[in-house]
């Protein structure tokens, strides 16, 4: 059995000094982090190998080894995310609201961090960075329980973090990383109640239900992305082949990639054989309705229930042929895990309907879906894509990092 207790004491600690840590020394030990992780770009890719080679001899898909992946490109872009969010404004102390009562009570809303913020994730070292990087400069202590595909490129890189933290003057335990990979520790972060503040879990579907269902700690739930793009009658098809091209292929394991693709019934028989010839260029299997497959052929595999509520994070993507908008609407409602959802079209009330309708984290008209991302959005990096309603939602950088404080001040006043 995993005991988090150790662990939980050194949180608390670390997150009661960084509550009230001004943002120079969180700032710098951002900006060594990012040095530091240029100048051991050669050991971090070293650790990272071996996680890949050994990924690769379990037969993980391709897709997903992409995610575990880190080149010199990779590891630069890390790094300059850590200084985009160094560069960003501190939430902490942010004055939200104030009034003064009749009584002469003034009162003021404040940000202040949330305190010990868990992540569990899995096989994508840049979250190790990613997160401890927003904690940090929020003032949060963050402790990360990865998986155990990248264990040995998560523990270089939080090393790394602590060092840095430690020679701005930051509690070396600001970042915590659990080198316990195995369920128990995962377990114990869930119910690490009085201990870790919130638990952000972001991989699967599997492993965010299980953190829903079994955990007494406050979740976040993010990640799990059925993306869909719905191409209108009103379009222009080039635009469209162009935006699911990139949607699907581009990085196709990641939560904001295309799923499904939704096509208006007025433009599908030719708009279809347009989207198939681009995205044979990178051998993507349909699996797609009747209509689609009277259109296409045999080459489409026949789609069942399970594929319109898939992330397949694959090359693979559904294919469904619909009457009107309102079809896709609908067909989006009952499917869509509320991540991100795009219509392709030139109709201004088209997308207008499209994006009061659609009850999702993050709609699009006329662009790709990968942009739902924390740097894209000028964030500077994410936690991850919050598909809940309370709190956060979307991409979650500093601000959905704090919460708020009141603080009232009197003259003497008492309650009559």
């Amino acid at each position: 059995m995993f005991d988090f207790t150790p662990t939980g004491i050194a949180a608390r600690e670390a997150a009661r000094a960084l509550a009230s840590t001004g943002s120079d020394k969180k700032n710098e030990a951002l900006i060594l982090t990012a040095r530091e992780l240029i100048a051991q770009k050669r050991s971090i890719l070293e650790k990272n190998e071996e996680d890949v080679r050994a990924a690769e001899e379990k037969c993980v898909k391709s897709t997903l080894i992409d995610r575990l992946r880190l080149d010199e490109k990779r590891i630069e872009g890390i790094a300059e995310g850590v200084l985009k969010v160094a560069d960003l404004p501190d939430p902490v102390g942010e004055v939200i609201s104030g009034e003064t009562r009749p009584n002469g009570l003034q009162i003021r809303k404040i940000r202040v961090p949330l305190g010990v913020v868990g992540i569990i994730y899995e096989s994508r070292p840049n979250v190790t960075v990613d997160a401890a990087a927003l904690c940090l400069k929020s003032g949060n202590a963050a402790v990360l329980r990865g998986g155990s595909d990248a264990i040995r490129t998560n523990v270089v890189l939080a090393s790394v973090m602590r060092d840095c933290a430690e020679k701005a003057g930051l509690p070396r335990d600001s970042v915590i990383l659990l080198a316990d990979t195995t369920r128990d520790s995962a377990n114990a972060m869930m119910r690490a109640h009085g201990f870790v503040d919130v638990l952000i879990p972001r991989g699967g579907a599997g492993l965010i239900r299980s953190c829903v269902e079994n955990s007494t700690v406050p979740v976040i739930e993010t990640g799990v992305g059925n993306c869909h793009i719905y191409v209108d009658r009103d379009t222009d098809p080039n635009m469209a082949v162009n935006i699911i091209d990139n949607a699907k292929t581009q990085r196709p394991g990641v939560c904001n990639a295309c799923e499904t693709v939704l096509v208006h019934r007025d433009v599908a028989e030719n708009f279809l054989p347009m989207l198939k010839k681009r995205l044979d260029e990178h051998n993507v299997e349909l699996r797609g309705c009747e209509l689609t497959k009277k259109i296409l052929g045999d080459c489409v595999v026949d789609a069942t229930e399970e594929d319109w509520a898939a992330e397949y994070l694959d090359y693979i993507l559904a294919v469904r042929v619909v009457d009107t908008i309102d079809d896709a609407i609908e067909h989006i409602g009952k499917y869509s895990t509320g991540h991100s959802e795009c219509i392709v079209t030139d109709s201004v009330s088209a997308a207008e309907k499209f994006t009061s309708s659609i009850d999702s984290a993050a709609v699009y008209v006329n662009a790709s879906t990968r942009f739902t991302d924390g740097f894209e959005f000028g964030l500077g990096a994410e936690i991850g894509i919050s598909t809940s309603k309370l709190h956060a939602r979307g991409p979650m950088g500093l601000r959905e990092l704090t919460t708020v404080k009141y603080i009232v001040s009197g003259r003497g006043q008492i309650r009559r």
